[in-house]
């Protein structure tokens, strides 16, 4: 079986040094908030080029406590693409605010276009998804949001090290927020997160609201004391994935090259079939969280796949707005047509570094042939 992901054969590779490296976390006698924390968001921030930034317990916890240092009030609106997952939704309710929709392009990622006649004077953030590994336009989502006031958060959760004209994903926006899932570019064995940010002054909130809004910056009479300064939440990495994450953060421009080389293979093999295949835009470095592919008879092709022995999946299959939790949340639903009609036929090859060339080319070999018969 081509597993759609596993985490085994990375983990077999580097099992001596991991091992060694927990054990030497556990034996610290420290399990949050200690050097190995320390030294990875310093390493995080170098590598990425930002001034500041904070781990958190997760990609949805980065994206809530963005929105809540920024002091959103209820009814306050925020802009995101129609294609993106659930918790950058779930982060916007959460902090008290209403979604607002925009439709994609042929990219997958938020019509650029489309976004100014969504503003109105409730809206107050644009939530920007750096979708399957690539950028989105980032000078015009610019624009736009200093013509209308509006601060940008990154969604980077898939784009991690991804750039767009040389910078960096995450470091464009006034926040950007990453995901450490396993399956991420940089995944741990657990969960995790992390916010960038040049702004000193957001630096200092969020690290406030990652634990119970008690001060930790500043120097005053109640700093690292169990007082609030404003209400927070839990949102912690532990020293042990931290002493993970550190390891592999040295590794992710070899895990992007490898994503890229499989890529590469991918697109020779399957160009001359009917399948629609994923496009690096011009000024982008994509760097291919996932290979998501486009075909009208999706269904059939995944089933004759698994029969072979190849997994697949389908991210997303259903658009935000037409799932039961959200249908009554969600504003602006009339116009996301491209949405709807790319959540019908989108469907996810195998992709991870450690997966082989041979791997690589029987999927396309097989991918071929059913794409002969159906």
């Amino acid at each position: 079986m081509i597993k759609f992901w596993s985490y085994k054969k990375e983990y077999t590779k580097y099992k001596k040094n991991l091992l060694k490296i927990i054990n030497k976390s556990m034996g610290s006698g420290v399990i949050f908030f200690g050097k190995e924390l320390e030294k990875f968001e310093k390493n995080f921030i170098k590598k990425y080029k930002s001034k500041y930034g904070i781990s958190v317990g997760s990609g949805t916890d980065a994206l809530l406590i963005s929105l809540k240092s920024l002091d959103l009030k209820h009814g306050d609106e925020v802009i995101t693409a129609a294609n993106t997952a659930i918790p950058t939704i779930s982060a916007i309710i959460n902090a008290g605010a209403k979604p607002r929709l925009v439709d994609i392009g042929e990219d997958f990622l938020i019509d650029v276009d489309k976004i100014e006649k969504e503003i109105n004077s409730k809206t107050k953030v644009i939530i920007v998804v750096h979708l399957y590994g690539q950028m989105c336009e980032m000078d015009k989502i610019i624009k736009i949001a200093k013509k209308k006031n509006i601060e940008i958060i990154e969604d980077c959760a898939q784009s991690q090290g991804a750039t767009y004209k040389g910078k960096y994903s995450g470091t464009i926006g006034k926040l950007g927020c990453f995901s450490f899932y396993p399956t991420k570019i940089l995944g741990a064995y657990g969960d995790g997160g992390f916010i960038l940010t040049n702004d000193f002054n957001l630096y200092k909130k969020i690290k406030r609201l990652r634990f119970y809004g008690i001060e930790t910056i500043e120097n005053n009479a109640y700093k690292n004391k169990y007082y609030s300064f404003e209400n927070g939440l839990n949102s912690r990495l532990d020293e042990i994935q931290a002493s993970i994450l550190n390891f592999k953060l040295k590794k992710t421009d070899s895990f992007i090259r490898n994503r890229r080389k499989l890529v590469s293979i991918y697109n020779k093999e399957l160009s001359s079939t009917k399948l629609v295949l994923p496009k690096e835009n011009n000024k982008n470095t994509h760097v291919f969280h996932l290979f998501t592919v486009l075909h009208p008879k999706r269904e059939r092709i995944i089933q004759h796949l698994l029969k072979r022995g190849i997994q697949t999946r389908i991210i997303y299959p259903y658009p935000i707005h037409n799932m039961k939790a959200y249908k009554k949340i969600i504003l602006n639903k009339s116009r996301l047509k491209k949405s709807v009609e790319k959540s019908k036929q989108i469907f996810c090859l195998p992709l991870y570094p450690e997966l082989s060339i041979n791997e690589v080319r029987y999927v396309c070999k097989n991918l071929k042939e059913i794409l002969k018969k159906i």
